[in-house]
């Protein structure tokens, strides 16, 4: 299979550069780094990606049981550096892909080096001791409300995610990368992503780790930027100014400086 097709992968910046790979998340594709990546391409080797049933993806690549899991996606990124024969890259992973890259970083200790996790949340459903913000009837009610009208779910939380009702266009995006995700797919995804719990991967960290939060964020609050936090040990913990669940969109100078920033140390 050609891993390059399935995952429509794309590779830019300098070719001489250590390598960033980002990831995107849930219901989103490579384009949602177009902000980022002007700030990485000079002194950096980029590589983005999508996950197969989303963007540019050979959807006949799609398995629900292998999609099933993060683990899944875990390794479609392992087979992504495989391919490209990378070596100490950085992996930068939005929302749940932060949970897929530390899962990659062990299963390919030599091709991924460092980890940077924007908004991430290793379970978003509340337990004893635990905030993840959602309770277990929440996300049973999202998940069926998903499950019975994709397109009008998308419409309805891609703002709620997105945050910053005064920018009403960022939504509007969302919402339509939402509904360009094909509906079977996706619904496979949001499973995986809302059921899953990935807080004692935490601890098998041993990467110089960066986490971004938002000081607003109704899908990961703050209180799950300090338990991955503590969790992860010798990680960064950076708050950004900064609401919703994408600063790379929202806030996207404040996520670049905070990345760049990390990035520079670990030269």
């Amino acid at each position: 299979m050609d891993i390059r097709r399935r995952n429509n992968v794309t590779v830019t910046g300098n070719p001489e550069g250590p390598v960033v790979v980002l990831a995107h998340g849930f219901g989103c594709d490579q384009n949602m780094w177009r902000l980022t990546v002007p700030a990485l391409a000079e002194d950096y080797r980029v590589v983005l990606f999508d996950y197969v049933g989303s963007g540019g993806s050979d959807l006949s690549a799609f398995t629900e049981d292998r999609y099933a899991s993060l683990s899944g996606y875990a390794r479609d990124v392992v087979e992504v550096c495989e391919a490209l024969d990378l070596r100490d890259a950085a992996f930068v992973g939005h929302s749940v892909s932060a949970m897929v890259g530390v899962l990659a970083a062990g299963m390919a200790p030599e091709r991924i080096a460092s980890l940077v996790m924007v908004a991430p949340s290793p379970r978003y459903v509340d337990d004893d001791g635990y905030r993840g913000g959602f309770s277990a009837e929440d996300i049973d009610e999202l998940l069926e409300s998903l499950d019975s009208n994709y397109l009008g779910w998308s419409a309805a939380m891609a703002p709620v995610i997105m945050g910053n009702g005064e920018r009403p266009e960022l939504g509007e995006e969302l919402t339509n990368s939402f509904c360009a995700t094909d509906p079977d797919m996706a619904r496979v995804f949001a499973r995986t992503t809302f059921l899953s719990d990935s807080r004692d991967d935490l601890k098998t960290v041993r990467v110089p780790t960066l986490v971004l939060e938002c000081l607003q964020d109704v899908i990961a609050p703050r209180e799950v930027g300090a338990f991955v936090h503590r969790a992860v040990p010798g990680s960064t913990l950076v708050t950004l100014d900064a609401t919703g669940h994408c600063p790379h969109l929202s806030a996207p100078q404040a996520t670049n400086a905070a990345l760049t920033g990390f990035l520079a140390e670990l030269r």
